[in-house]
């Protein structure tokens, strides 16, 4: 028993794995809580599943030669800030039944390109199925880095604007009464995570996105008496269960 936690304890691909849990924590306490907050669980699986068309395309364009040696995660960026933008123009914060339409359009799309453009591709990459499935313990360093730069600049900006988020959320309706321009801090935040949910596909997958960045402040939301003590709960929800997978995982790996 002790040799076995020794021996996870000695390995290099823990601490790698910790510290994506703990960036992916502080991801999924504040941006997913705005996610609960606004009622759109349902728009991180239409990112992640444009993003996956992204990083499909990206990889047929190189396997046809037409663009050499283009990365797929940023192929995979581009439609997921793309698709956000779509979200954002053609849905509207103080009409939630409006914004549920478009990203209920946008997620049939997405995954329609998705299927479309992997059933395309020449041979199968594991660059998209790396998306789809994830992998938190085959993280390498150039991943953990471009985690690392995408959590702290997207905490920062949440914080930054985290009082017209979260006002937004509640009273879209009565930010604009008092001069809040609805319109660009709600696409700042479309934005915001549609790049969180690029950048965590790599470590959880597509289909795990969801409930990374969605259950943890949900559970958070049912006890959390102020939108902190949510913030707080869902990040120490987050990081327990994270600790917990990858101390499981490890003997099963």
């Amino acid at each position: 028993m002790l040799d076995g936690i020794l021996a996870i304890l000695l390995n290099p691909l823990f601490y790698r794995a910790l510290i994506s849990v703990i960036l992916i924590s502080i991801v999924a306490s504040t941006i997913g809580s705005v996610i609960v907050f606004r009622g759109m669980s349902f728009l991180v699986s239409a990112i992640a599943h444009s993003a996956l068309a992204g990083a499909a395309l990206a990889i047929i364009l190189d396997q046809y030669n037409i663009v050499k040696d283009i990365n797929p995660t940023l192929g995979a960026l581009i439609f997921g800030i793309a698709m956000a933008m779509f979200i954002g123009t053609y849905g509207k914060a103080e009409i939630r039944e409006q914004m549920e339409i478009v990203i209920g359009i946008s997620f049939a799309l997405s995954m329609s390109l998705a299927v479309l453009f992997i059933s395309i591709m020449r041979e199968y990459s594991t660059s998209v199925w790396a998306l789809i499935l994830g992998d938190i313990l085959l993280l390498s360093i150039e991943d953990v880095i471009l985690l690392a730069v995408i959590s702290i600049f997207v905490s920062f900006v949440f914080v930054l604007f985290m009082r017209e988020f979260i006002h937004i959320a509640f009273d879209a309706e009565g930010a604009r009464a008092l001069g809040v321009n609805v319109r660009l801090y709600d696409m700042l935040l479309l934005i915001l995570i549609a790049s969180s949910t690029v950048v965590l596909l790599r470590g959880v997958g597509a289909i795990l996105i969801y409930t990374v960045l969605v259950i943890p402040p949900a559970i958070a939301n049912i006890s959390g008496k102020h939108v902190t003590d949510v913030i707080l709960k869902a990040f120490i929800i987050s990081i327990t269960s994270g600790i917990l997978g990858i101390l499981l995982s490890f003997p099963l790996h």
